[in-house]
């Protein structure tokens, strides 16, 4: 089944509340560089591969996507009261045990995407803090070359030291929040065995990497 033929993904209680009260608010907290959202997905098989910088991304992608993104969150946060139950309603959460590859966290992901969703996985699997691109890991390429789900790569930079750098002065941050042309992987990944992704998991970062500045683009450069 294509995406034109997956049934319209069904939205949380108070998702579009919550993303219009987020669209008023960005401008007045960060000066917003948006581009490419028109290439967000509405329906699945659907992979968005954002780079992973703050906690702030969480807030970018809640804005400007068309639906909500099935995401994986580390296994420590379904112990705290209150993000647990925000990253299982809006965030539609499936939780990873870090350390170790999650096979219980593959399946639910492979799940999400047979069932037509879109699904949200940064490939770096861990936050850079500084803003250049770290190392790619093959989860994304993997659950891809499953599914041939369509790959989205977004690139956001500037909100890596939001609060002391920016906000304790003053100053609103300025933020870029770009989206690539969505492509899938080639035909011929589907026969993949998983120590043979580095390849497509290439693919994707060099996707994300020229978005970004060159001075962030780490290995990728």
């Amino acid at each position: 089944m294509n995406n034109s033929e997956q049934p319209a993904i069904a939205k949380p209680f108070g998702w579009d509340f919550v993303q219009r009260i987020l669209r008023f608010l960005l401008p007045f907290l960060f000066r917003m560089d948006v581009r490419g959202i028109e290439h967000l997905p509405d329906r699945g098989p659907a992979i968005i591969t954002p780079n992973h910088v703050s906690w702030f991304d969480v807030i970018f992608m809640a804005a400007y996507n068309k639906v909500p993104p099935v995401t994986f969150a580390a296994e420590k946060w379904n112990k705290v009261p209150v993000i647990n139950s925000l990253l299982r309603h809006f965030g539609q959460a499936i939780f990873v045990n870090r350390g170790a590859p999650d096979k219980q966290a593959l399946t639910a992901a492979l799940r999400a995407l047979r069932a037509g969703r879109v699904l949200g996985v940064a490939p770096e699997g861990t936050r850079s803090h500084d803003g250049v691109l770290q190392k790619g890991h093959d989860g994304a390429a993997w659950l891809a070359s499953r599914t041939d789900a369509l790959i989205i790569p977004v690139a956001v930079w500037g909100h890596e030291d939001v609060i002391a750098g920016h906000w304790l002065r003053l100053r609103r941050p300025h933020i870029h929040f770009y989206v690539g042309e969505p492509f899938r992987l080639p035909p011929e990944a589907r026969a993949t065995r998983s120590r043979e992704l580095k390849p497509y998991t290439e693919m994707i970062m060099h996707r994300i990497a020229a978005m970004l500045p060159p001075e962030r683009r780490g290995p990728y450069g």
